[in-house]
């Protein structure tokens, strides 16, 4: 009898295996892959790092430490927590941005109405809403995805984050 079953691991900040892509169809220079463990081990607290990117689209990783800046983008974002636990308020701005393209930074105190906070977990998930600042807070490591348009705050260094 053949064991035909599967098993999972999910990596974390602490414990992660550099994977690789096979590639299955078309040339591997139009691919990239990227272990987000090891690029947020590398990488500044919240430094927005591109690992994946379709069109203006992308995917960045962000090493969650500490407190970060308000954020703010004119289009929905959406975060997904792939090791640790934040914490992200919310403020509905009273001038929310309505042009432009990925996530700015929202100023020191912005001013709006307080929405509340959510608490997420490893692979908890949570809407960025368009027009709302947010901050991360984070008492340990941690290491989420973004997903965005890319933005003056996103950073591509495909050199250091895809494998060779």
């Amino acid at each position: 009898m053949t064991d035909t079953a599967f098993h999972t691991v999910f990596g974390s900040l602490d414990s992660y295996h550099k994977g690789d892509i096979e590639i299955t169809s078309g040339s591997a220079r139009h691919y990239a892959f990227s272990n987000v463990f090891e690029v947020a081990s590398q990488s500044a607290p919240y430094e927005k790092i591109v690992v994946g990117k379709n069109l203006e689209y992308v995917i960045e990783v962000v090493r969650t430490e500490g407190r970060s800046a308000w954020f703010v983008c004119a289009h929905d974002e959406f975060t997904i927590l792939m090791d640790g636990e934040v914490r992200i308020d919310f403020i509905k701005l009273d001038t929310p941005p309505t042009t432009g393209s990925g996530t700015v930074l929202a100023g020191d105190e912005p001013a709006g109405r307080r929405m509340g906070h959510v608490v997420l977990r490893k692979g908890h998930q949570a809407m960025l809403p368009a027009g709302c600042a947010y901050r991360f807070t984070a008492r340990k490591p941690g290491v989420a995805l973004v997903q965005t348009i890319l933005g003056e705050l996103s950073v591509q260094k495909w050199a250091d984050v895809c494998l060779h």
